[in-house]
């Protein structure tokens, strides 16, 4: 697996539509994955390639003085549990933690809803994330779940 950071903007949006449109089980709303999509262009990008081709991303976006928001993530299905998630993970943090930021954080739906988000809840609780609180963010069908991690 080779995890590098990308800074062209189309590359970005490519690679960012490449994995997300083979998520729909999180991403099946086409306006919010469309709106990824888009934002990724201006965010730090990382993503994770085998053999040339590219198989997930992570976007951080500064969200404060001292912290970072893990923004959006995705690792192709085949891929999942196999560690993927977790280097582009550790480049982030470890970028992130090089850039002077203290904290990072990551939203996603509460626990408790959703098979396939409670396993993305129970991979940032892996990756050493602890619960900061639950926002009446998006709608009530799905409560967001803020998490938190100490950087610095």
């Amino acid at each position: 697996m080779d995890i590098r950071q990308i800074t062209e903007k189309a590359e970005k949006q490519s690679v960012a539509r490449l994995i997300l449109e083979g998520l729909t089980e999180w991403f099946e709303v086409e306006e919010s994955r469309e709106s990824y999509i888009k934002e990724s262009a201006g965010q730090r990008f990382f993503a994770a390639f085998d053999n040339g081709e590219p198989v997930g991303f992570l976007c951080l976006k500064e969200t404060g003085r001292d912290t970072v928001e893990l923004a959006v993530m995705g690792v192709k299905k085949e891929l999942h549990r196999v560690g993927a998630g977790r280097e582009l993970f550790n480049a982030a943090r470890a970028f992130a933690s090089a850039e002077g930021y203290s904290f990072m954080q990551v939203k996603t739906v509460k626990m408790g809803i959703y098979e396939d988000y409670d396993r993305t809840n129970r991979f940032y609780l892996s990756l050493g994330f602890k619960e900061l609180e639950v926002l009446p963010l998006w709608d009530e069908a799905n409560p967001c779940q803020v998490y938190i991690m100490y950087i610095g």
